[in-house]
């Protein structure tokens, strides 16, 4: 058979992300048709792809069938797009948004999270196979803070697909948890596959251009099945590796206030209730991502109504990682130093300053992080499709899934600098960096003072076990064609832990003495703004052997004495039980389904609350409070489906729903928290109800040539209960001065919440060869909660997001170009402050060479653009700066 290349990764409405370069496999699509019987059922259960024009009809017809709203991206699109995992396929579309970091990371060159229509990524649910998937993140506030539902997509690469459905209207028989949809990631089975034996290999490189390395990447699947085709064994591997350098400017915290009441604002009236820089840092962030892991699947068909299959899956990211921030003080002298003469006020922000130095006054402030850091993802599942009559099926699935994320270890200095130096600065609001400058010794000699902080042990876990049963019972005649029904027990445990440390000793006395480097020569080059780049560093040998030598690692010891930090400790456990019951049903050019949702869900949560009276534990941490709580819900969920054929070529569909998803776990058990540079932190709520979100869908696809579409879809989503956050102030232990402070602690709250908004999709061939593709969303999202900056924005939600893209391919060759779009939205909280990642878009592009039938290349470049990712609290007062370069990955594939 003459099999294609394919060029860019198809979307089932737009038919938009096609893909260069791949062979044809055998997919499995049962699950977006509703057949009239059990064997029409397995006549339409294995769909072959062969080609880039032959995925795009395939993935149209499979959408124009469907009775939901649904994307479909085939293992050909997906495994073979300019594409480092599944996230960065989805982005391109329609209603899809990505974001590359899940807490206070900053922005990164990967896709990790995705969300849907306008909202945050915790509103989305991801499956594999219809089932959870434990995640947790490598990064170690994402393990013990911002931890929400949503999955981190960094451990899973795109060659674990056989394709993902996007499910953007909700039916009875999927899983609860998905308020705006869910994405199902389904894996590849041993039995579908057309031949015998089966094998591909991928071996190649990538290249990063900012920290100039070139990495390994492999991947490899193997299938075999016996010639009666009732026993099969799949097995898959991966290792891939990528050196990540980040260039930045970042501002912790925001801007600081100018109090009033202060003698500043005494003898300088104009500057009373001014803003000013807190920190204003020179980034540097380097590390090594290294995933690793397998798929095994095994299938065995004893006869023609029962298979069982067994599966497993895991997956690990060392994420090691050296963050160093170089900063001009401004919290520790701009609040109470007057500046000189000639400052500039605008719109209530000193925009530019000169600070005499003044003997005894630290100007720089620089914190050197080292830290261990390790991610993993794992499940097993026992599933059984048996055939219990001619009209009625079941299927049977028990599984268990975890995911760890772990900081073992924390190499940290923090030294001042900069003794009576002065400083500068000049703002230019959120659109450029700012240009800054400090006197005086800012050499390894200059330092002042040194310390230590948080070499803890932090560690996330999270687990589930579940068990499902699914029914449907076929009709072969009337309106009604079959009914699903079935049940669904899971249990879901989330905890974050703390609880052993490095207790420090005399580690300045060797570290002074140790070994140092600078910045790279041209850091910074392409970010803009004037701040200082030539900087030293400890290097990371020194760093650690310094900290190691002089500490003492207290393991075990729970007491007054131990590291054992509480206040970063809690758990969420959860039992959901669920029963549904559903009816499909077709009639003369229209069809459908409609059911109901049963769910009981039971929570208990168990955090920490800082008290220094009567304390149930305490540590060198300070002294909390146990704290436990109940709730428990009940909720039926209606949805509906209908799909109307005005003529042969345009389509009408309407859906309706109501959907849940639980609060985030750290906003639920989440122990109050607080930084000491700028007294801000966080906390849970374990009185936060879930999400119920009613949805409201109708559309119009026109099919106006083959492989092409034309497609809009009006939506609403109305939320009660939406997760917010507010602002209190609370007393909380500081490790820094030994006693109880203020801290402005940013806590959920529920809130009603919406989102309106439309897409519009267009996929067109042009001529044999070409191609174009393009789609648009708008979302517009409020919530009654208004933030501290009088807004009242949903958290994740872009107004505007697009993506256009075009193709080439024949037999030999492929190309492919796209550029995906996003309007700034709401990230969260920085200090008691929301803040905001700006609008930015990145240009991908793919080519491809077949040189035999069992030899092909690809080379496909991301970011090419070169994006800077922008947050910022407002237009004039900016939050970070992010540029982390190109990536180029060739590969030869093989197969036999």
């Amino acid at each position: 058979m003459n099999q294609r290349k394919t060029l860019l990764a198809t979307s089932v409405v737009a038919g938009l992300c096609l893909s260069v370069g791949a062979f044809a496999q055998t997919q499995d699509n049962s699950t977006t048709t509703k057949p009239a019987n059990k064997d029409q059922a397995k006549t339409l259960s294995t769909v072959t792809v062969t080609g880039i024009r032959a995925s795009q009809e395939k993935a149209l017809d499979i959408k124009r069938d469907a009775n939901s709203n649904i994307e479909v991206v085939t293992a050909e699109d997906v495994g073979k797009l300019p594409a480092h995992n599944v996230a960065d396929t989805l982005q391109r579309l329609p209603g899809v948004n990505i974001s590359s970091s899940s807490a206070d990371e900053g922005g990164f060159d990967e896709a990790d999270r995705v969300s849907l229509r306008g909202t945050s990524p915790s509103l989305t649910q991801t499956l594999i196979n219809g089932h959870g998937v434990g995640s947790a993140d490598w990064f170690v506030l994402s393990q013990g803070n911002n931890v929400g539902r949503s999955v981190s997509y960094t451990l899973l690469p795109s060659e674990l697909v056989s394709r993902v459905e996007v499910h953007k209207s909700s039916e009875a028989r999927f899983q609860d948890g998905g308020t705006t949809g869910n994405v199902d990631i389904i894996t590849r089975k041993p039995l579908d596959f057309a031949k015998q034996m089966t094998g591909q290999v991928s071996v190649g490189g990538v290249y990063a251009d900012l920290p100039s390395k070139t990495d390994p990447q492999f991947s490899g699947l193997f299938n075999w099945k016996n010639a009666d085709h009732t026993f099969g064994v799949l097995v898959q591997a991966f290792k891939q590796k990528r050196h990540l350098r980040r260039e930045a400017q970042e501002i912790p915290g925001g801007f600081a206030t100018i109090d009033p009441a202060s003698a500043l604002a005494q003898s300088h009236p104009d500057l009373a209730g001014v803003k000013v820089p807190g920190l204003l840092g020179s980034t540097l962030f380097e590390q090594v991502r290294d995933r690793k892991g397998g798929l095994v699947e095994l299938q065995f068909r004893p006869n023609d109504d029962l298979t069982l299959g067994l599966s497993g899956f895991y997956s690990k990211m060392d994420a090691n990682n050296y963050n160093r921030n170089f900063m001009l003080w401004g919290g520790n002298f701009a609040t109470s130093q007057a500046p000189n003469p000639g400052y500039t006020v605008k719109d209530g922000v000193l925009t530019n300053a000169t600070y005499a130095g003044v003997p005894g006054t630290n100007y720089v402030v620089y914190d050197m992080i080292n830290r261990q850091a390790t991610s993993k993802t794992q499940y097993y599942t026992l599933d059984a499709d048996w055939n219990l009559s001619q009209n009625t099926s079941a299927k049977f699935q028990a599984g268990t899934t975890k995911g760890t994320g772990q900081t073992p270890r924390q190499y940290i200095a923090e030294v001042t600098a900069a003794d009576g130096g002065g400083a500068s600065w000049s703002t230019h609001g959120n659109s450029s960096p700012v240009d800054w400058s400090v006197g005086g010794d800012t050499s390894p000699a200059g330092v002042t003072s040194f310390g230590t902080w948080g070499n803890q042990l932090v560690r996330a876990l999270d687990k589930e076990h579940w068990f499902t049963a699914d029914f449907t019972t076929y009709f072969n005649a009337g309106a009604v064609q079959s009914f699903n029904y079935g049940i669904r027990y899971a249990k879901h445990d989330r905890d974050a832990q703390s609880p052993e440390g490095a207790t420090p000793g005399n580690i300045w006395a060797t570290l002074q003495n140790g070994a140092t480097a600078n910045y790279p020569s041209d850091f910074a080059d392409g970010l803009g703004g004037n701040f200082p780049k030539d900087i030293w560093y400890f290097t990371p040998g020194a760093l650690k052997s310094a900290i190691v030598a002089n500490s003492t690692w207290l393991s075990g010891n729970n007491g007054p004495t131990g590291r054992h930090n509480y206040g970063g400790e809690w758990s969420v456990n959860e039992k959901n039980a669920a029963a549904y019951f559903q009816v499909n049903f077709e009639g003369d050019r229209w069809s459908g389904n409609a059911g109901l949702r049963y769910v009981s869900i039971k929570q208990g949560i168990d955090t920490y609350f800082a008290d220094t009276v009567h304390p149930d534990v305490s540590s060198l941490f300070g002294s909390w409070d146990r704290r436990h709580y109940k709730n428990s819900y009940n909720r039926l969920l209606p949805s509906a489906n209908l799909k109307f054929s005005l003529t042969d070529d345009l389509l009408f569909r309407a859906a309706a729903s109501q959907t849940q998803t639980l609060p985030d776990y750290s906003a639920l058990g989440a122990s109050s928290w607080g930084s000491d540079l700028n007294k801000t932190g966080g906390g849970g709520n374990p009185h936060l109800k879930p999400v119920v979100s009613t949805n409201l869908d109708a559309g119009l696809e026109w099919y106006f040539m083959p492989r092409g579409l034309l497609a809009a879809t009006a939506y609403s989503m109305n939320m009660k209960d939406y997760v917010a956050y507010g602002v209190q102030n609370q007393q909380l232990f500081s490790e820094l001065t030994h006693q109880l402070e203020t801290y402005k602690i940013s806590m959920p709250i529920n809130a009603d919440a919406s989102v309106t908004g439309v897409e519009l999709a267009y996929n067109q061939p042009i001529g044999e060869f070409f191609g174009v593709n393009a789609n648009y969303t708008y979302a517009d999202g409020s919530t009654d909660h208004t933030w501290a900056d009088g807004s009242n924005h949903l958290l994740g939600t872009s107004k505007n997001t697009y993506n256009i893209g075009g193709y080439f391919e024949n037999d030999r060759f492929g190309a492919r170009v796209s550029y995906t779009w996003r309007s700034a939205f709401l990230i969260g909280l920085s200090g008691a402050s929301p803040y905001y990642q700006n609008s930015f878009g990145t240009l991908a592009a793919s080519l491809s060479y077949k040189a035999t039938d069992w030899l092909s290349f690809s080379l496909d470049a991301l970011n090419l653009n070169n994006p800077t990712i922008k947050y910022y609290q407002s237009s004039a007062i900016p939050t970070s700066f992010y540029m982390n370069g190109r990536q180029y990955y060739l590969n030869a594939h093989l197969k036999f």
